[in-house]
């Protein structure tokens, strides 16, 4: 019993490699790769072990590809939304920097204008403190002599002194020395700043 058990084995054995071996020969299995060293030592078939070209299915390579392309595609909108942003950011920069300019030269404008009405004020206080200095100086004069030195300064100078002198007996109550000026005065020059007073309003 051993012996046909040990005989039916080996059958078992050789028909199972036999089978092996005729299926690698129709190009069922792949199996010259792992018996290479079995065969050779077979005659008839000798050789180095072969292997298969694996093959993948035409539905995953098409799937692979149309992934890479959708991909591809995002990443080409995404970096033509890229460069339109970074055009719209460069063109509202430039707009920023052409109003900050104008904002600069605005302020420059303003502060010019600034300086200046304060130096015409600054003219104007000045002209005013020297008026009134003037003004009580003649009339801290004898009147003859303050005529005299009216008489002599410009229409506008006189008519600004006449008028704070006015101005400065007006604040004090009392009396205006103005036309008693006027009546030691040249007739004809007392008329013609008369004449120009009347004319011209105060502060003008």
């Amino acid at each position: 019993m051993i012996g046909k058990a040990i005989i039916l084995f080996l059958l078992v054995l050789v028909l199972v490699f036999g089978g092996i071996v005729w299926f690698d020969f129709l190009n069922v299995i792949d199996a010259k790769t792992i018996l290479a060293p079995i065969y050779r030592f077979i005659p008839f078939i000798g050789g180095e072990g072969r292997s298969q070209p694996r093959t993948v299915s035409p539905e995953f390579i098409n799937l692979d590809a149309e992934r890479l392309a959708v991909r591809l595609e995002a990443m080409e909108l995404r970096s033509m939304e890229m460069d339109t942003f970074q055009r719209d950011l460069d063109s509202r920069f430039g707009e920023i920097e052409q109003m900050a300019q104008e904002l600069e030269d605005r302020q420059k404008s303003l502060d010019e204008r600034e300086n200046s009405l304060r130096a015409q004020a600054l003219d104007a206080e000045n002209k005013d403190r020297n008026v009134d200095q003037n003004a009580r100086y003649l009339n801290g004069m004898p009147p003859e002599r303050a005529v005299g030195i009216i008489a002599a300064m410009d229409d506008q100078d006189a008519i600004d002194v006449i008028r704070k002198t006015e101005e400065i007996a007006s604040a004090e109550g009392r009396t205006s020395i103005v036309s008693y000026w006027f009546s030691l005065m040249d007739p004809t020059r007392a008329a013609e700043l008369q004449r120009k007073m009347a004319g011209r309003p105060p502060g003008f």
